[in-house]
């Protein structure tokens, strides 16, 4: 089971976690509510309900990127302080899904609107559906294959190369490898950020469009290699991210 939720159900996961990161955006249909019936619709195989509430924050993600408190991709205090080493980075990155996921709950919990019930209903009645008709191999089988596919994974590489500062002269990495084939084009990192309202398989043309802004810019074309790099470079932790103040404009 774990080879084949490694091999075959991280990929297949993983890719319905990055599409409801585009669907975070809209860029499936012009009416936000289609947007978020399909995003519950593709979080039925992840096995636990994230959709709406990945919305919520990633979108925040967008408006205050490296905004201490604000922005929850950038690692806690706690993260940074424990994870120190190659083993500990090792684990970290192993169960990176799980900070992840769980980091908006300690540092910026959000009661839970309307559309997060409705995504926890329809969630927990196909688990049960599953579990009931299947067993708990099935259920097993897509909760494992959620977790592998965000951690020691090479789809998994991209939490990390999006903004983890390797290069002190630049805060936001793109990557231009064959895995953006599976991914919605999430490697086109730095172009989503500059338009996050063209979809991923329409990124590529921004590049093409405007060379002389992204050409310059350091990248990558291996996730795998940037998980190696970040677990083995001592220079390299949690800490290695770009924070700034909210500023009162933005505020």
């Amino acid at each position: 089971m774990l080879a084949i939720a490694y091999f075959f159900g991280s990929f297949l996961n993983h890719n319905l976690f990055l599409a409801i990161h585009e669907l975070s955006h809209n860029l499936a249909f012009s009416t936000p509510v289609y947007n978020r019936w399909l995003g519950i619709f593709a979080n039925l195989p992840i096995g636990v309900p994230m959709s709406i509430t990945f919305q919520k924050y990633h979108l925040e993600h967008h408006r205050f990127q490296g905004v201490d408190g604000i922005d929850m991709d950038v690692p806690s205090c706690t993260e940074a302080q424990f994870v120190t080493n190659t083993i500990s980075k090792a684990i970290w990155v192993i169960f990176q899904l799980f900070f992840y996921a769980l980091r908006p709950l300690f540092l910026k919990p959000k009661p839970p609107g309307y559309w997060e019930f409705i995504n926890l209903a329809i969630q927990v009645a196909l688990d049960g559906i599953l579990l009931y008709f299947w067993g708990w191999k099935s259920f097993a089988y897509l909760i494992l294959s959620t977790f592998v596919g965000g951690g020691m994974h090479p789809m998994a590489g991209h939490f990390i190369s999006e903004h983890y500062v390797f290069n002190p002269e630049q805060e936001t990495y793109s990557y231009y490898g064959p895995l953006n084939l599976m991914t919605w084009c999430v490697g086109y990192h730095n172009e989503h950020h500059d338009f996050p309202r063209i979809p991923g398989n329409k990124l590529h043309k921004v590049k093409e469009i405007a060379p002389e802004y992204y050409e310059g810019l350091d990248s990558y074309k291996s996730w795998s290699q940037v998980i190696y790099m970040y677990i083995m470079d001592r220079s390299i932790g949690p800490f290695s991210r770009m924070k700034r103040k909210l500023s009162k404009k933005s505020a």
